[in-house]
């Protein structure tokens, strides 16, 4: 798949999947724009690790409104335009009903929901209006197999991915005849640092154990989806969710 000459966003792109698909799209010749929360130090590292030049860190936190369109008019100014937008960027927060308190549990589905479903609408709709002026582009957006499974220690994680899967799922149906596609890949556990304490601790092993091939899967694997939906000859899979789960769960 080649993308020269194609200019990506990718939020969340400083560390783990994110940086694994920034560094993706720049191996093929797109120019990427990392966006990040508040780590700059992360993000100028994944800059400094991707292939060609023209690449551009974007700070700001997306659940604000402002801010997320702030990041991507910055991305369409910075790069000259805006090709591909990979809405990467998510947070999880463990909160069993039982386990805190309602204040705790409202914080949590609160900020959740900001992060992981509004979010990536927002930049959604600040990406496709610039797209359906100039002649068209590609939306993915990261989900998650805990949209399809349940989440039961984290119920607003599952229901924003599901939420995004819905979401995504709309828009490839408004926005094809604009010459835009858009798709999802939901993967389940990735070698990433944020899994690294459960995947190294008691637990991992029975993790591992979820997927027949006995592992959890690499962030490069992640990026490979992405590329696919977000290449020019995926676009009739438009509306497709790609699970990258190592067959742990599989659906109907």
């Amino acid at each position: 798949m080649d993308f020269t000459n194609k200019r990506v966003l990718v939020t969340g792109g400083a560390r783990g999947i994110g940086r694994a698909i920034a560094r993706a799209f720049a191996d093929r010749g797109a120019r990427v724009a990392v966006g990040y929360r508040d780590n700059e130090a992360a993000a100028q590292e994944t800059l400094r690790s991707l292939a060609g030049g023209g690449h551009v860190a974007l700070g700001g936190d997306l659940a604000d409104a402002g801010t997320a369109r702030r990041v991507v008019e910055s991305a369409v100014e910075a790069l000259g335009g805006l090709d591909v937008l990979v809405n990467c960027a998510g947070i999880g927060v463990h909160h069993p009903l039982d386990a805190v308190d309602y204040e705790a549990w409202q914080a949590a589905w609160q900020r959740i929901l900001a992060v992981n479903l509004v979010a990536p609408a927002n930049t959604s709709y600040v990406a496709a209006r610039h797209m359906m002026a100039h002649g068209g582009g590609r939306i993915v957006n990261v989900g998650s197999r805990g949209a399809f499974r349940g989440e039961p220690d984290q119920p607003a994680y599952g229901a924003s991915k599901a939420g995004l899967h819905a979401m995504s799922q709309s828009l490839a149906q408004h926005l094809a005849p604009h010459g835009i596609g858009v798709g999802v890949v939901a993967p389940g556990f990735v070698e990433t640092a944020m899994a690294r304490s459960r995947l190294e601790g008691p637990g991992g092993d029975a993790i591992r154990a979820q997927s027949p091939l006995g592992r959890v899967a690499r962030p490069e694997e992640v990026a490979h989806a992405v590329l696919f939906l977000a290449s020019e000859e995926a676009f009739f899979s438009t509306g497709a969710i790609i699970d990258v789960n190592g067959a742990s769960y599989l659906r109907g």
